[in-house]
């Protein structure tokens, strides 16, 4: 089995999107809307837990948003003014409904409902710990961790337990929890994923990116702060930063490919943050050609700003289908390799006889860049030249990015050139890590990053606990199984 989105399987991938809001009746209809549109940060499955005032209602299931909460029996379900939902692309545990959020759990004090986007980089060790001292797991995700610390904390209210069990973890989390007290929102003291906040009417809402609340009619308000936390209840809204005080390293990878275009990040536009790394791929590494081709859709910014940098025509190049299914059966090997047309195809009679400047987001494997160059090949580029819009991705994520063991990454194994000779171009160029923050508005210091910068760098905002730099568990780490 093949996926019909193939140029996909060879991108970085967050690892989730949440959504929650307070105060609105069918408080899970409008969650159903904003997880649709942040079906593109996690695939693989989505749930939905609201509370009603007395009962809490859950829905979870593998799949896509669609399908699964477009029916009016589970959105009748899931009854209340308060909900909380999760769209997941897993980066620890495995792809099972046991490990779906949000995950919920009845404590002494209450229920208690979390979403989580983000990875925790000490949740082995913390997990170790909490099972010799007896607690029992029903997933293999790491949010479930805390949950437990928020079970064990000796601290009272459930306010307190949760920032408790919070500054135990290392890592990066945005959370929405659903606890007797209120809907609560934070965001770990570095703010590395997003969490926005919003209005409608008297309702307040949170949601992973801005676009959620467009779709939803919602106004937005302001980001959630690093190290902030958030509690919205019948008294209206309060704000704590319970934390230490932390110098802000936002993921910088939101701007190139995570978030949507249409969302602003970091106050923000993605979409003309994508042109303008483009614009300076172009001054950084241009190249005499006859059209610049975006790899579709990721690429189709940066490909605009390159153009328009460069004074060559834009040209779409690559054509996508979107009326391809999630999945096709192959019907034998001998056409496996066919599946990549299913979803691109060249545009042929624009590409014949043409020097192509190719416009992608990021290399991470490899394998793709090869398809895509071989691709404008068959359909008769006399050159092709690749351009990427992030530095050499060189090492692992471990804050919520589906990445890959340092290892099967093409640029931490091979230099620039050895690259270009892999996926047979005639020219490969990354833009700078200078250069990526000055489409920013930053100058990048080398000292103190502004942004997490580390799966460019390596420079890791935060202790790895559990892991070393290659992913690989340390010798000493209490560790028990992802």
């Amino acid at each position: 089995m093949l996926t019909t989105n193939p140029f996909d399987d060879d991108k970085l991938r967050e690892e989730c999107g949440i959504f929650g809001i307070w105060g609105a009746e069918n408080a899970s209809s409008f969650v159903a809307l904003g997880l649709h549109a942040l079906q593109h940060r996690g695939q693989e499955a989505a749930g939905i837990v609201s509370h009603d005032g007395l009962n809490y209602h859950a829905h979870r299931a593998m799949g896509h948003v669609a399908g699964n909460f477009d029916r009016d029996d589970i959105i009748r379900k899931l009854s209340g003014k308060v909900a909380i939902g999760h769209v997941r692309y897993s980066t620890t545990g495995e792809t099972a409904l046991r490990n779906v959020q949000p995950l919920f759990a009845e404590l002494a004090e209450g229920g208690f409902a979390v979403a989580h986007n983000g990875n925790l980089s000490n949740a082995m060790t913390l997990r170790g710990a909490l099972n010799r001292r007896g607690s029992i797991f029903q997933s293999t995700s790491d949010t479930e961790v805390i949950i437990h610390l928020v079970a064990t904390s000796s601290y009272s209210s459930p306010l307190d337990r949760l920032t408790d069990a919070l500054g135990q973890v290392e890592g990066a989390y945005s959370l929405l929890c659903l606890t007797p007290e209120g809907l609560v929102a934070c965001r770990d003291p570095l703010g590395i994923r997003p969490l926005v906040m919003g209005k409608l009417g008297e309702a307040t809402i949170f949601a992973s990116e801005t676009v959620a609340l467009d779709v939803i009619g919602a106004s937005y308000l302001r980001d959630v702060e690093p190290g902030e936390l958030v509690i919205v209840n019948e008294g209206g809204i309060r704000s704590f930063r319970p934390f230490a005080k932390a110098t802000p390293r936002p993921c910088i990878f939101e701007h190139v490919y995570f978030a949507r275009p249409d969302s602003i990040v970091d106050g923000t536009s993605v979409y003309e943050v994508r042109k303008k790394i483009g614009a300076e791929l172009a001054r950084e590494a241009l190249v005499e050609a006859d059209l610049v081709v975006p790899v579709p859709d990721s690429g189709v910014p940066a490909a605009l700003g390159y153009s328009q940098a460069s004074g060559m025509p834009f040209e779409l190049g690559i054509i996508r289908s979107h009326y391809v299914g999630r999945t096709f059966i192959q019907p034998s090997q001998d056409v496996r390799h066919l599946g990549v047309k299913l979803k691109h195809n060249a545009n042929a009679a624009l590409i014949q006889g043409k020097r192509v400047v190719l416009v992608d987001d990021s290399i991470v494997r490899g394998t793709t860049s090869v398809k895509i160059v071989q691709m404008m090949r068959d359909a008769g580029a006399r050159e092709v030249h690749m351009r990427i819009a992030s530095p050499p991705t060189k090492f692992s994520c471990f804050y919520g990015v589906d990445t890959p063991e340092r290892s099967k990454l093409i640029a931490s194994q091979m230099n620039v050139e050895k690259i270009a000779r892999y996926i047979n171009a005639d020219s490969l160029a990354f833009i700078s890590i200078d250069g990526l923050y000055r489409a920013l508005g930053d100058q990048r210091n080398a000292t103190a990053p502004q942004r997490c910068d580390a799966c460019f760098t390596g420079e890791y905002p935060t202790t790895l606990t559990d892991c070393d730099v290659d992913g690989k568990p340390k010798p000493l780490s209490l560790v028990a199984t992802r």
